[in-house]
């Protein structure tokens, strides 16, 4: 196949093109990235009556010896098989009558 003499002003033409090309994807990048980045940084909104994170986060048993047996049901993905005592003290006060 023989080749046809290029134009320098449409070489140039193209390189234009394709540096403008890949200016404007960088820019949607960094667009992108600049708008997750301070989504991040917010903090979460609860709706009224939703778990508190911190807390539920809290309230595993750190003395159950299940860790050991129930590795599935340590990480919450399997219900845990033993039973575990419950609490004698109660987290929330009981009214006196």
């Amino acid at each position: 196949m023989k080749s046809l003499p290029t134009d320098p002003r449409q070489s140039m033409q193209r390189v234009r093109v394709g540096l403008t090309g890949l200016a404007t994807v960088l820019l949607l990048i960094g667009v992108a990235s600049a708008i997750f980045s301070s989504a991040d940084k917010e903090m979460p909104v609860l709706a009224d009556g939703a778990s508190r994170p911190d807390v539920v986060a809290n309230m595993t048993d750190g003395n159950s010896s299940a860790g050991k047996d129930e590795p599935i049901a340590e990480l919450g993905i399997a219900p845990r098989t033993a039973e575990t005592p419950a609490p004698a003290i109660s987290p929330y006060p009981i009214p006196a009558r």
